[in-house]
């Protein structure tokens, strides 16, 4: 299945360079060619479990090329995990 390797080659880059992958909240083909998926990261969970603080999440928007490399992410909003996400 294409979109599962396209989701595994997006958490493996996101666990080795940004952040700790939460989920996958899209994966969206794009007419261009390419896809956009938006995953949330934990954001610094070591530095929030030492000051006892919630858990803060990010959200990302990345951008996949045709060869299934990442070729853009940006973080779109970042919350914590208690708080409501609110689809936009």
């Amino acid at each position: 299945m294409k979109i599962k390797e396209i989701m595994k080659n997006v958490n493996d880059f996101f666990q080795e360079n940004v952040a700790p992958p939460h989920k996958i909240t899209s994966v969206e083909r794009l007419e261009e060619g390419g896809w956009r998926i938006k995953i949330e990261v934990i954001e610094e969970k070591e530095y929030m479990k030492r000051y006892a603080k919630d858990e803060m999440i990010g959200t990302y928007e990345v951008l996949v090329d045709e060869d299934q490399e990442i070729t853009a992410y940006k973080r779109q909003e970042i919350r914590y995990r208690s708080s409501v996400g609110v689809e936009s």
